[in-house]
C-alpha cells in the first residue's frame, strides 16, 4: 500500500490524481477518504492548481474515437467481457475526476470536499468490484482499447466549478443512470447475475454521485446569481448541440435532483 506523506488535502488529492497505477491510486483514495473522515487531512493554502493535463493512468488501456470501439452483444462471453471493461474504465475515469473537482476548485465548502472524496471512494470500489469480474473472464483493465470522452470534458471545463458540475455528472455521469437498467435487462437475458449484481450497486451509488452534481451546480449557480435551469439549457446547447442521447431515466433523475422542467427540456433536446 502507498502511504500518503501529507496532511493537505490539495496535495493528496494531486497525489491520487496523478498516481497512474491503478491499484495504488485505489489504495491511495481509500487512505484518503479516511483520513479526510477522520478530520486528518485540512484545507489549508496550497499552490494553485496546475494547468489540468492527463490524468494519472496506466499505458494501457489504448484510447481511441469511440466509433473504432467494436460494438459486442451479450449474448456471448467476449461480448459481456467488453462490457464490464467499458464500465470499468468508466469507473477509473471517475476516479480521477472526483479527484480533479477537489484538487481544482478551491475555497469550496468543506462539504463539498466531503462530497467529492466520497464519490472518489465509491467511484474506487466500483473499479475493484468489475476488475475482479474482468478476471473471471480471463482479463485486466487496460487489455482491451478504450476512448476518452470523459476526461476530455474534464479539460473543457477545468476553469469552472459551476461547467464541470453541470456538465460531468449532471451529463456524463447521469448518462449511466439512463443506460444502466437497459444493460441490466440483457444480462437477465443471459442470466449473468454477477455482473448483474456489480451494476445494480453502481447504478444505486451513482444517483448519490449524480446528486452532489446537482446540489453543487446548483450552489455555484446561486453564487453567480443565475438561474440553474435556464444555465443547464444554455450549457447544454452550448456543448451538446445535436449530442445528447434518449431515452432519460426519469425515476432516477428526480431522486439526483433534476427538476420536471429539466427533464422535459431534454427530453424537448433529443425529440
Amino acid at each position: 500500500m502507498t502511504a500518503i506523506a501529507t496532511t493537505n488535502l490539495f496535495a493528496v488529492a494531486q497525489a491520487c490524481l496523478a498516481e497512474c497505477d491503478a491499484a495504488r491510486k485505489v489504495d491511495m483514495t481509500a487512505q484518503a477518504a479516511a483520513a479526510f473522515a477522520a478530520g486528518a487531512l485540512d484545507l489549508s493554502a496550497a499552490p494553485p492548481p496546475e494547468t489540468i493535463g492527463e490524468p494519472g493512468r496506466p499505458s494501457r488501456p489504448l484510447l481511441v474515437e469511440p466509433r473504432a470501439l467494436a460494438q459486442r452483444g451479450l449474448g456471448t462471453e467476449t461480448g459481456r467481457a467488453a462490457l464490464v471493461h467499458a464500465v470499468a474504465h468508466i469507473e477509473f475515469n471517475a476516479i480521477n475526476l472526483a479527484w480533479d473537482a477537489v484538487y481544482r476548485f478551491r475555497e469550496m465548502p468543506a462539504a463539498f470536499y466531503a462530497d467529492w472524496i466520497a464519490v472518489a471512494a465509491d467511484e474506487a470500489r466500483h473499479f475493484t468490484l468489475l476488475q475482479r469480474r474482468l478476471a473471471d473472464f480471463g482479463l485486466r483493465y487496460g487489455d482491451l482499447p478504450a476512448h476518452d470522452g470523459l476526461w476530455e470534458m474534464a479539460r473543457r471545463t477545468a476553469d469552472s466549478c459551476l461547467e464541470r458540475m453541470a456538465l460531468v455528472p449532471r451529463v456524463l455521469e447521469a448518462r449511466g443512470l439512463d443506460v444502466t437498467p437497459g444493460m441490466i435487462q440483457r444480462l437477465q437475458a443471459v442470466g449473468d447475475t454477477a455482473t448483474i449484481a456489480i451494476l445494480e450497486r453502481i447504478l444505486a451509488e451513482e444517483v448519490a454521485h449524480v446528486a452532489a452534481g446537482t446540489r453543487w451546480f446548483g450552489w455555484c449557480c446561486e453564487r453567480a446569481g443565475v438561474d440553474p435551469a435556464d444555465t443547464f439549457q444554455h450549457l447544454l446547447q452550448q456543448y451538446y448541440r445535436g449530442a445528447l442521447k434518449g431515452p432519460f431515466n426519469r425515476r432516477d433523475r428526480l431522486a439526483a435532483g433534476f427538476t420536471p422542467l429539466e427533464l422535459d427540456r431534454l427530453d424537448a433536446l433529443v425529440a
